[in-house]
């Protein structure tokens, strides 16, 4: 096997092996990963429009995150409301059981990145962000990490 193809192999390999931890620890939340990121977006940077929430959204390809958004307002913790200057921007915020939600999902991230840490302990961890960065530049998933780390996406 090559090396860039047995890189290609190890990052999907770890990005399935971290989905499915997450899921795992979300579970009794009774939220999917996608669900739990849409959540903790909320949290951090509401109220936001659709388009806003699409923009910012790895989990989930495109820019319409209308599904995923309908689940959680059926389950009661988001909230969808028109906006104050015209009715037809719909701005998207927590309810209080979001909010929980939200708190409980920051839990179990954070126990997920310490374990993440602990692996990458005594590594040059500096040196996979960049290249995976440089990897996934001007795509939709590298702009919505770039956004969120409060960095500008690459120029496409």
């Amino acid at each position: 096997m090559e090396p860039a193809e047995e890189l290609r192999y190890l990052v999907l390999a770890a990005q399935r092996e971290g989905n499915r931890q997450l899921a795992q620890a979300l579970k009794p939340l009774g939220v999917t990963p996608s669900q739990a990121e849409v959540l903790r977006l909320l949290a951090e940077r509401q109220p936001l429009s659709l388009s806003g929430l699409g923009a910012l959204l790895v989990c989930e390809s495109g820019n319409n995150p209308s599904r995923l958004v309908d689940r959680l307002v059926t389950t009661g913790f988001v909230r969808r409301e028109e906006g104050a200057r015209d009715r037809r921007h719909v701005e998207l915020t927590l309810t209080p059981a979001g909010h929980e939600a939200a708190r409980e999902v920051a839990a179990v991230e954070a126990a997920l990145h310490a374990r993440i840490a602990e692996a990458a302990e005594g590594r040059d961890l500096d040196a996979v962000v960049g290249f995976l960065r440089t990897l996934v530049e001007g795509q939709s998933a590298g702009d919505a990490v770039a956004l969120r780390a409060g960095r500008a996406p690459a120029e496409g």
